[in-house]
């Protein structure tokens, strides 16, 4: 789907007092000596008040270890002004997307631009950074109407363009990875980075293949190494990222307050997924929304503790394996056995595509 903001240009612009974004040009071109990127900017710059976040998205075309396209971004560090004097520019990153095509492919597929703006805006608009064995869901196909398996991504630090140093401080730029929902399974009861590093003999560089299928089906070995990882190491995924998260106390006379959550059909089947496999072995887990978080914690006894937008979660064992029990990936009221101060409402969760229309509801 193309990107109704985006504009091609016949070359990178050029900035007056944008050492952010020179810095990330000069990366690219040490990687890419002499090739003249085609590159694409929203009409109106965030700058300047344009609705997208990423002021410019260049690729570069590549046919080794197999044609692609290598995406990179401009606008999740400081490219033109250092907003905070913090070791980081900006948010600390920029992303990449490497993209299988046509060894003949003249034009880069403008749905990926769609794409990564979308991951940029999320950043944005939550606060949630996408660090180097991070995952996420896609909510549905990362490409619609193309067949794809990929419905989700796993996040891993570009194995080529790494981390660099600018004048408003650090930027890594960390590559997006499609995987479809049995390999996000893996990565959320394992390690995702060390699920990408099994991948890797079947992935060079960590190229997203559309047309791929399901590696976890198709090669045993890889299967094999993913299950014995599992019993061995248990789930590393400490965090769960979400659009719809909400939470709220209600008083009662005489009684403690009642605490309600809210939470999408599709992460609180995650949900019911990851805490038996985080609390039990001494891990807390987040669910991380927009502006709210849910701490949850293994103690001895139930409790509840509310600060600013965080709330804090104190389970035990036996909670934790009757909520696992009972949430599902349904709509609507939910208790929490053992546990009566704790209510959860089930919103559906709504797969939109790239114009905001609604493709498939969950729960």
């Amino acid at each position: 789907m193309t990107d109704p903001h985006a504009t091609p240009d016949e070359e990178q612009p050029t900035h007056d007092g944008a050492p952010g974004w020179d810095a990330i040009t000069a990366a690219c071109e040490r990687l890419y000596p002499g090739q003249e990127p085609h590159h694409f900017g929203p009409l109106i710059k965030s700058w300047m008040g344009g609705p997208d976040p990423l002021d410019g998205i260049s690729a570069y075309k590549r046919l080794d270890p197999q044609p692609h396209w290598h995406f990179v971004t401009y606008g999740l560090s400081d490219l033109y002004e250092n907003s905070h004097d913090g070791l980081h520019s900006g948010w600390g990153l920029e992303l990449s997307l490497r993209l299988a095509c046509a060894a003949d492919a003249a034009e880069p597929p403008r749905w990926a631009l769609s794409f990564l703006q979308n991951l940029a805006r999320y950043v944005n608009d939550s606060g949630n950074v996408f660090r180097d064995g991070d995952w996420m869901t896609a909510n549905g196909p990362i490409a619609l109407e193309t067949g794809t398996e990929l419905c989700s991504m796993g996040f891993v630090q570009d194995p080529e363009l790494g981390s660099i140093g600018t004048p408003h401080g650090s930027v890594a730029f960390m590559q997006v990875v499609g995987l479809t929902a049995a390999e996000e399974t893996a990565a959320r009861h394992w390690n995702t980075r060390q699920l990408l590093d099994t991948l890797a003999p079947a992935m060079p560089l960590w190229i997203t293949d559309l047309a791929r299928p399901c590696l976890l089906q198709q090669r045993d070995d890889i299967r094999q190494q993913v299950q014995a990882g599992c019993a061995r190491d248990g789930s590393s995924s400490g965090i769960l990222y979400t659009d719809v998260l909400d939470w709220h106390q209600k008083k009662r006379l005489l009684r403690t307050p009642l605490t309600h959550i809210m939470l999408g059909a599709r992460q609180a089947g995650d949900l019911a997924q990851l805490l038996p496999l985080r609390l039990p072995f001494g891990r807390d887990f987040t669910l991380a929304g927009k502006g709210r978080r849910v701490m949850f914690q293994p103690a001895p006894s139930n409790a509840i503790d509310a600060t600013g937008d965080t709330l804090v979660l104190r389970l035990t064992d036996a909670t934790v394996r009757g909520l696992a029990a009972t949430l599902r990936a349904q709509a609507g009221r939910c208790a929490t056995p053992g546990f009566a101060r704790l209510c959860w409402q089930i919103e559906p969760t709504l797969i939109r595509d790239h114009e905001g229309r609604v493709v498939e509801t969950i729960g």
